[in-house]
């Protein structure tokens, strides 16, 4: 089959599907596997070259809801009569889900259970860990820094916490994604403030973005370690690398 990706989450989920080899090609914002890197580039995620897609004949193409802005692409494919499936996770199990659905879609029903039965399962296994600890951290997750944005309580990153033995601060909110005050932040006084920062490198975050804000002396944190720089991509995507990223959080805050 020909397959067609249009978002870096999509390109992942195939990747731990083991069905990279099938993709003809992916979104400009698609960065791994490293086995995408000659693959033709469809535009940017919002932004999709819908000729081009038409040109490359696909057997199906992965769309997504999972930025505002997507659904564009999906009018587009409907009126162009070209076959896809369009993938919206928001949560952990959503994930898991969407890997049968797209290996089943692709004729690889067998695949696509193992694949969420392993994805279940290392979940799993860091939860019963995290069940383990004997201290629940508070963290605040900061995934743009001005103006600040946080996840809430509809998020997989609060699952993500949850899963590691942590809280998140806004969890109590009702929302996906909220724009934070930063007193707000400093009154829930975080044991961690964990940057995540949307479509920008780990590199190029800096901590003294967050150490230069008002009151932030408030927080005493007996060290910079507990300003934690971390792969937006391994915690903003919605794809199985989450839990690459949830392994990764659990072996920091329960050093």
């Amino acid at each position: 089959m020909r397959i067609l990706s249009l978002c870096p989450s999509n390109t992942e989920l195939l990747e731990y599907l083991g069905l990279t080899h099938l993709l003809v090609g992916v979104d400009d914002f698609s960065d791994w596997p490293e086995a995408i890197a000659g693959l033709p580039r469809l535009g940017p995620d919002l932004s999709i070259n819908m000729d081009l897609v038409e040109e490359l004949q696909p057997d199906m193409v992965l769309a997504s809801l999972s930025v505002p802005g997507m659904e564009k692409n999906v009018v587009a494919l409907q009126q162009r009569g070209i076959p896809h499936i369009v993938l919206n996770p928001q949560s952990l199990k959503d994930i898991e889900e969407d890997l049968i659905k797209t290996a089943e879609v692709l004729g690889e029903k067998q695949r696509g259970l193992d694949a969420a039965r392993q994805f279940r399962s290392r979940l799993e296994n860091v939860k019963q860990q995290s069940r383990n600890t004997s201290k629940r951290p508070t963290l605040y997750w900061e995934w743009w820094p001005k103006p600040i944005f946080t996840p809430g309580k509809i998020n997989w990153l609060t699952e993500i916490s949850e899963a590691a033995g942590a809280v998140n601060i806004f969890q109590d909110v009702d929302m996906a994604s909220i724009m934070a005050d930063w007193e707000d932040v400093l009154s829930r006084k975080p044991d961690y403030i964990c940057l995540a920062w949307v479509g920008v490198h780990k590199a190029k975050v800096q901590k003294s973005v967050v150490k230069k804000r008002p009151g932030f002396e408030k927080l005493n944190y007996p060290s910079d370690d507990h300003i934690l720089i971390l792969e937006e991509e391994l915690y903003c995507r919605p794809s199985p690398r989450l839990l690459d990223g949830l392994e990764k959080l659990y072996n920091i805050i329960h050093k």
